[in-house]
């Protein structure tokens, strides 16, 4: 006999907040070094990969929630 799982809350697998969380505070970091001049210089690259990941994953979340809207067969369900 197979237990039964709870299912997961959907507010605890909503990738939205974590996607606009994470972006924001690279972009804020990508501010502050970039306020601070030469001291943090090397980080710079840094924090615009961090924002260029962050773009890149929601890229991929919206185009993976339009086709699940659309019923594409190899799209992601519950978005």
């Amino acid at each position: 006999m197979t237990p039964n799982v709870p299912r997961i809350p959907p507010r605890l697998t909503d990738p939205r907040p974590v996607l606009a969380v994470g972006s924001a505070l690279w972009a804020l970091a990508t501010i502050v070094v970039w306020a601070s001049g030469d001291r943090w210089e090397s980080a710079l690259p840094v924090c615009l990969m961090g924002l260029a990941v962050g773009l890149l994953g929601t890229v991929i979340f919206l185009v993976q929630r339009r086709g699940a809207r659309r019923g594409d067969k190899g799209a992601q369900t519950g978005l």
